[in-house]
């Protein structure tokens, strides 16, 4: 099979997107009208009967767990979604606060219609699995067993799916097509939230690329987990995977490319060391072909800067480029025949630059505005980056404050608030909450004036004496606890 990717359409994973918007409450309501008529449209053209009913039906749907999804669903549709759906519908709807403010209609009649479809498509396909039993080979079979296990992908029927694929997955040798199939696996996993069921087949696709998987998959399943590691938070661990997978990304049945390169610069920016966030970030050709200037962009583009410490040139503001200049180019499909499930909306990259730039070249106040307009314009909207919104916003502020404090001995309270562009009272509280969680080695005295931040940066010698210091004591004190013991028992045995 070579390098060729199978089971790579199915399901399509921006419906997913597309109901979650459905039910976000920061979401637009021009983009909630788009997000039901691309459901509607990808239901009907895809014939997804049991995917519309998971969502519709006025009794069984998630989406009557936010709201009710018609008027024919008033009588029942008002409670939560059933006991069996709860966890998929946790990881495919807005975990905090949901809404439903546009409804997706519940049709009986296009119901009934879209399930008789799949029935007349599984009987043919039933009917030449037979045939093929019969007057063909082993080739032959596969096909069509595989062809009922993309149909199921298809309709989103997240069991039935997994469960086909199993079935093909065991009676077929070739490992390249394992991969595929256990690959087609996560998506569904990722379609529906499912965390644990994502993780335990990327341990499995690990498992297979290590026995002997081509270079092509193996940088598929480098994407796959990247983007699993962020709907975890461990955002540490994905980061590399995901600066790794932009230069050769071919997966777009998992994202597409500006949904890639936003994940890979706020994984980047919120865990890496300042060093590695230069290099990997901040003077990558990648990410400077589409966050950079003008002529940053041009030189990316022709190859002319590569990342690395020696690309000492600074980044420019980015607040001097235009928005406009700032959309998505796919540079790794020039010459490549990957199918994209769905065409690249342009992305305003404006605000995402401005949040690498500010923060590197220590421009704080301009960082929190950028970082503002991060949150609202990617992190309340992305389905993957919506539940960790107030955790990132948290930890991207640590560390901007983590960066300025370790410069100075003393800094005045009113001098870095003005930094920052906040109220003195607003960066006391919430130096506060950093210092008392131990995140921030410093004191703020504010009773002899205006007030000052003292650092207390501890001597690495001097920490790790004292880290010996407690472990010997503590074995001590074990060493005493045995002893007493021993002694104990000989006593009680004489």
């Amino acid at each position: 099979m070579g390098s060729d990717p199978q089971f790579a359409k199915w399901p399509l994973l921006p419906l997913s997107q597309h109901v979650f918007t459905l039910t976000n409450p920061y979401a637009t309501r021009t983009s909630q009208q788009a997000a039901v008529k691309s459901l509607q449209d990808a239901i009907t053209e895809h014939k997804m009967a049991p995917f519309y009913k998971y969502l519709a039906h006025p009794t069984e749907g998630i989406l009557n767990a936010v709201g009710e999804s018609s008027s024919s669903a008033a009588g029942g549709g008002g409670g939560k979604a059933p006991p069996s759906r709860k966890s998929s519908a946790a990881g495919m709807i807005t975990t905090k606060n949901p809404t439903a403010s546009i409804n997706l209609p519940w049709d009986e009649t296009l119901y009934q219609q879209l399930d008789a479809d799949n029935q007349r498509e599984l009987e043919e396909i039933q009917k030449e699995e037979d045939e093929a039993v019969e007057k063909a080979g082993d080739t032959e079979i596969h096909a069509a067993r595989g062809k009922r296990a993309e149909f199921w992908a298809r309709v989103a029927d997240k069991d039935k799916s997994i469960a086909a694929y199993e079935d093909v997955f065991e009676k077929i040798g070739m490992l390249g097509t394992k991969i595929d199939l256990v690959l087609a696996v996560i998506r569904m996993g990722l379609f529906y939230g499912d965390k644990q069921l994502v993780k335990k087949h990327i341990t499995r696709a690990k498992a297979l690329v290590e026995s002997g998987g081509d270079w092509d998959r193996r940088n598929r399943l480098k994407a796959y987990e990247g983007l699993h590691l962020l709907t975890v938070r461990s955002y540490n661990l994905g980061a590399p995977l995901l600066l790794d997978s932009l230069s050769t990304f071919t997966s777009y049945e998992l994202c597409t490319y500006s949904n890639l390169v936003v994940y890979s610069v706020l994984a980047g920016s919120v865990s890496l060391k300042r060093v590695d966030f230069k290099s990997k970030v901040v003077d990558a050709p990648e990410i400077k072909a589409i966050l950079g200037d003008g002529d940053d962009k041009l030189l990316a583009l022709s190859g002319a800067i590569s990342a690395g410490p020696g690309a000492d040139a600074e980044m420019q503001d980015a607040s001097s480029a235009p928005a406009g200049a700032r959309t998505a180019v796919n540079l790794t499909t020039l010459g490549s025949s990957a199918e994209q499930p769905e065409a690249e909306m342009a992305v305003d990259f404006a605000p995402l630059a401005q949040l690498v730039s500010s923060l590197y070249n220590g421009r704080y106040k301009l960082f929190f505005q950028a970082l503002a307009l991060v949150e609202e314009q990617f992190l309340t909207q992305d389905r993957y980056l919506h539940e960790h919104k107030n955790w990132f916003v948290r930890e991207m502020r640590l560390r901007a404050y983590q960066q300025l404090l370790q410069s100075y001995r003393v800094v005045g309270l009113d001098s870095m608030a003005n930094d920052f562009g906040v109220t003195v009272d607003f960066l006391d509280r919430d130096l506060a909450k950093f210092i008392a969680a131990g995140r921030i080695p410093c004191t703020i005295d504010r009773v002899t004036g205006k007030g000052v931040i003292e650092t207390n940066r501890p001597d690495d010698k001097n920490k790790q004496y004292q880290d010996v210091v407690r472990q010997g004591d503590q074995l001590i004190t074990k060493l005493q606890k045995y002893g007493q013991a021993v002694r104990l028992r000989g006593s009680e045995r004489a």
